[in-house]
């Protein structure tokens, strides 16, 4: 039998979760999964918050964007970056064009957020709450990017519900425990060296 309280602190640390409440803004990491934009767009329509700012150019392993099979069939079209196939999501959600930021040089998680920053001060937004809109397994590592760069708001995770691995089924299945323990493998590599270069910055 699985220990359940093994089992649950893996979780909460992978899955955090928060409930919407009204925000500044939606954070959307770069991806080529639509249910991201989708999710954002659903919670602006709630009247959660009054812009949504996609990052994103293309994966740094790839190279290059290309969404899967599903999303060119329901999205078709030409996109040449994560953010314009997710800007594109958000239009034909009812989402106005004025209400959506622009990143598009990004090519990975920690970026994201480097250049997110960027945005938002220079249009001189004051972001006290910010909601993140991620796939659910992402949720923590992308949570932990944005911290660093906004270490003065308050964060919720709303993940995706569309989703293969969630914290429900995670370790039902070889690909979830693998995806799982690879964002921790992720977390614990990437940040070593972040916490290694702010020392170095630090002397």
């Amino acid at each position: 039998m699985m220990n359940q309280g093994f089992l649950r602190q893996i979780t909460e640390f992978v899955f955090p979760q928060h409930k919407p409440e009204r925000a500044d803004i939606i954070f959307i990491p770069g991806s080529h999964l639509p249910q991201l934009a989708e999710e954002a767009a659903g919670l602006y329509r709630q009247g959660m918050a009054p812009y949504i700012l996609p990052s994103g150019r293309y994966s740094i392993v790839t190279g290059r964007f290309e969404p899967g099979k599903e999303a060119k069939e329901k999205y078709p079209g030409e996109y040449e970056t994560e953010w314009e196939f997710l800007f594109q999501v958000l239009r034909k959600n009812q989402v106005p064009k004025e209400a959506v930021l622009r990143e598009d040089q990004a090519t990975y998680t920690y970026q994201n957020a480097i250049y997110s920053r960027k945005v938002t001060d220079s249009m001189g937004l004051k972001i006290e709450k910010a909601i993140l809109c991620c796939k659910p397994y992402h949720g923590r590592r992308s949570l932990l990017y944005y911290q660093l760069l906004y270490p003065d708001t308050e964060f919720l995770v709303c993940p995706i519900k569309d989703s293969p691995v969630t914290r429900d089924n995670w370790y039902l299945t070889k690909e979830g425990t693998n995806m799982v323990f690879g964002e921790i493998e992720r977390i614990g590599l990437q940040f070593y060296d972040i916490l290694d270069e702010m020392r170095e910055q630090e002397r």
